[in-house]
């Protein structure tokens, strides 16, 4: 009932014709026989005079282009982006955290669809904000966003609804985090329950790192209020991967299980990053563990959030471990990884936008969702200190532009033109270069050709991005 009265609604709002409604029908009722009319589906979405993408990164960046390749978005206006973006679309001025600014801005560019890339502004409630003043927005509403802004939720949800999970305690201050630590054994799992820009979890080795830890997040409070709050697990012996479902409800559809590279350096060593490369489809993920990430993960995770009262339409992000019992969730994020994004949505057939109106909407159709054949991969240049201190205002020098050449496109993070056009660096991530082949050894190789070409003075990659594939496959 409740989509019925959703594309009711919708119908009514967009003022879609009659004749257009019973073609939809139609196109339904031929799903149901087992034909896939993706073609009728598209006139449900109206064309769209302005889609408004929040956000800077790289992610980002990736989602402005999907904006600009689909049939039904006339223009794109990104905000605040970064150097690459404003080449491409206009960039205009926001602070994320700000969540009136955001509605303020929607309104007065005439965006008649907005679409939230980061955490912050999700948990801060924008998509709420914005479908409150009219807009549709992709994203989970506040009370979804949880899952991510606070680790300790999500804790208490995991266990609530029986998903497998690492056993863990919560604490707030020094000395019973201290005492409990004194009972555990080693590897452990320190994280602070709030957002940490994908920087807030540390494994510490033996004790005293461990004691460390405990006091930067705290006493020190390295990340402020987020880590007012900490979160101690135990440590789950496995392989990562990262499973990216576009949900509507109880409804989803599953993009290409992919592996990230959080360590800085090769052979997954150093501290953690927000992600220094990331490759699809993982073949980690076997169908067998994939049915399980569904049955025992995905399923209970969205009917426990119905059970809660939380109508979840956006992007969720399961982090697993797949251990020798099976897989079990490391954490949720609510919007598309970085830099999993920018190698997932490549892989989609499907008109991306069409996908996150039909997610906001309530009007998804998973069965009619089509990916291509290939592999992606991504490798990220930072600059050199990260995620500690770096340089910034280097000049970049890229082979190419941002558009796609030869099946590798340079996707930016923190750049920046400065008033004479020249493309600077800005950020500890700086560019990522997205390569696509039929096979994941080309894919790899393209990347690397490509990033050999771009030069700024403080340029650092790891060279290993999915080491762990290639050694599965004999390389």
């Amino acid at each position: 009932m409740e989509n019925a009265r959703a594309l009711i609604s919708h119908f009514l709002k967009n003022r879609i014709t009659l004749a257009t409604f019973l073609l939809y029908l139609y196109a339904r009722a031929r799903l149901r026989l087992g034909y896939y009319p993706h073609r009728y589906f598209y006139l449900m979405m109206p064309t769209l005079k302005k889609v408004l993408v929040i956000g800077s990164g790289a992610r980002e960046h990736a989602l402005v282009q999907a904006c600009l390749k689909s049939l039904r978005v006339q223009a794109v206006v990104a905000a605040p982006g970064n150097g690459g973006m404003a080449q491409e679309v206009p960039c205009l001025p926001l602070d994320v955290e700000n969540v009136p600014q955001i509605v303020e801005l929607a309104k007065s560019q005439g965006a008649d669809f907005v679409v939230v890339g980061p955490e912050v502004p999700l948990s801060l409630g924008a998509v709420d904000a914005l479908e409150t003043a009219g807009i549709p927005a992709y994203g989970p509403q506040k009370a979804g966003a949880r899952l991510e802004a606070s680790k300790t939720f999500t804790k208490d949800f995991l266990l609530k609804y029986k998903i497998p999970t690492a056993f863990g305690e919560k604490f707030t201050d020094v000395k019973s985090a201290l005492d409990f630590l004194k009972t555990q054994s080693f590897p452990i799992v320190i994280k602070a329950s709030g957002l940490a820009a994908g920087k807030g979890v540390v494994i510490p080795q033996n004790f005293d790192e461990a004691e460390q830890a405990v006091r930067e997040m705290l006493e020190q409070k390295i990340f402020g209020d987020s880590g007012a709050e900490i979160l101690i697990e135990e440590f789950m012996d496995g392989e990562e991967a990262s499973i990216m479902l576009m949900v509507s409800g109880t409804d989803f559809v599953e993009l290409s299980p992919s592996q990230d590279h959080k360590r800085v350096g090769d052979g997954d060593t150093g501290p953690n990053t927000g992600g220094m490369g990331a490759y699809a489809p993982a073949a980690v993920v076997t169908p067998e563990i994939n049915e399980q990430v569904l049955e025992r993960i995905v399923k209970p995770t969205l009917a426990g959030l119905k059970q809660e009262g939380i109508d979840y339409r956006g992007t969720l992000y399961v982090g697993i471990m797949i251990t020798a019992q099976g897989p079990k969730v490391v954490e949720f994020n609510v919007r598309f990884g970085d830099p999993e994004c920018e190698i997932l949505l490549p892989l989609l057939e499907t008109d991306v936008v069409q996908l996150m109106w039909d997610c906001a909407h309530g009007t998804l159709q998973p069965e009619t969702v089509r990916f291509k054949n290939g592999y992606a991969v991504i490798v990220v240049l930072a600059a050199k200190g990260y995620p500690g201190a770096y340089a910034k205002g280097e000049k970049i020098t890229l082979p190419f532009p941002c558009k796609e050449e030869s099946g590798v496109q340079i996707l930016h993070a923190g750049t920046k033109l400065n008033e004479h056009g020249d493309l600077l660096t800005n950020g500890g991530r700086v560019l990522g270069v997205v390569a696509q082949a039929p096979t994941l050894p080309e894919a790899v190789k393209k990347a690397y050709e490509t990033a050999e070409l771009i030069h700024f003075d403080s340029k650092y990659l790891r060279t290993d991005i999915a080491h762990r594939e290639l050694k599965r496959l004999g390389l």
